[in-house]
């Protein structure tokens, strides 16, 4: 069976549909599988990654976080006839492929959709790509989604449930294994008080202006440690108090030194842009317990149960994420317990290995029907 995956973006770009693209397109060795992508910093070309074949198209242009590549049709046309997918795979949201495909796609070929979230940042033009998006999930064969709860609440599948089947996203747990005790170390002699651990973008979303009030309210004697930075960094900074350390973007290494040594990770995001979490995952599996908002429709509370695997508090209620920290750092017991559910909780649903057995069966599932 030959599968032409299409992404966003691949390696060595880096981000979570990126990495899902490779994890997948590595994964299922059962296949001959090649990548369509869009190139980084105007590069144009093929090049192979691990085995995998990847066609990178160059950017002319961006609007509203949408690549547009002028060369992209013409490319994707040969490559369709020469390779003759058995399976198109395509990543969605990326509504300038939505428009391609649909010229471009025979009957015969099928069309599988993994559904990463709806586009809700750039609602402004949502209006002009509905009708294309309802055309390509119409066509599509399956749609696959992170979450059950996503499956539920996305507007755009509401009539499409029947064709809609849960392919969870997933770490490669392997990275997480090794730990520096030197980093460790460092870390711990840094900070001489329990850690609360976030990381991330600066951007609205993840709503970290919450914890940063939260912080006001937590009464544990802790330090709180922010990574990351983005557009609201300074803004952040500016109205922090003295516990709250920003230390800018972290290692790889720094990363797994920080998960393995903070007590809680605190998870504030706030609205459906978060449709999954894989840096609430990789928390999970270090067994750096959660707390999060609720967040309606959003996958956040399907990876992380709370009082199972974690706290889960009203959305933006920063007094009730504050006391949720709380209750984690004054009861050992508790911490340990969730921690341990947690991540046990990564090993059985969420790692690359059962991603792709999953999606395996998924792809061979819809070629033989």
């Amino acid at each position: 069976m030959k599968i032409l995956q299409i992404s966003n973006y691949y390696f060595p770009h880096i981000g979570g549909i990126e990495k899902t693209a490779q994890y997948l397109a590595e994964g299922m060795t059962d296949f001959e599988t090649q990548v369509v992508c869009f190139g980084e910093n105007g590069f144009t070309g093929e090049i192979d990654v691990n085995g995998i074949h990847v066609h990178k198209m160059k950017v002319n242009k961006t609007i509203a976080s949408q690549a547009i590549s002028l060369e992209y049709y013409g490319r994707l046309r040969t490559l369709l006839k020469e390779f003759k997918p058995d399976i198109i795979f395509l990543h969605a949201p990326n509504p300038f492929l939505y428009a391609i495909l649909l010229l471009l796609i025979n009957k015969r070929t099928k069309l599988a959709i993994l559904w990463h979230s709806d586009i809700i940042k750039q609602g402004r033009i949502y209006k002009f790509i509905k009708g294309l998006e309802h055309k390509i999930i119409n066509r599509a064969d399956l749609i696959m989604v992170t979450s059950p709860t996503y499956r539920d609440c996305s507007i755009p599948l509401r009539n499409y449930r029947h064709k809609v089947k849960v392919l969870p996203s997933a770490i490669d747990i392997n990275v997480f294994k090794k730990v520096s005790k030197d980093l460790v170390d460092k870390i711990k002699s840094k900070y001489s008080k329990p850690i609360v651990f976030f990381v991330g973008r600066h951007v609205p979303y993840k709503g970290i202006e919450y914890l940063v009030e939260a912080e006001k309210y937590i009464k544990s004697d802790c330090v709180i440690v922010v990574a990351g930075d983005g557009p609201l960094t300074p803004q952040l900074k500016s109205s922090a108090n003295d516990r709250i350390k920003f230390i800018g973007r972290i290692s790889d290494s720094e990363l797994r030194a920080y998960l393995d040594v903070s007590s809680v990770f605190a998870f504030p995001s706030i609205t459906r842009n978060e449709a999954f979490g894989l840096a609430l995952v990789e928390a999970m599996y270090c067994r750096c317990v959660p707390v999060t908002f609720t967040i309606k429709g959003s996958g956040v509370n399907w990876v992380s149960i709370d009082g199972e695997t974690g706290l889960e508090v009203e959305n933006s209620n920063y007094k009730r994420f504050a006391q949720a920290i709380d209750s984690l750092l004054m009861d050992a017991e508790l911490r340990d317990k969730l921690a341990e559910n947690a991540h046990r909780r990564v090993i059985e649903k969420y790692t690359v290995e059962c991603e792709v057995r999953l999606a395996k069966e998924y792809m061979k599932n819809l070629q033989e029907n």
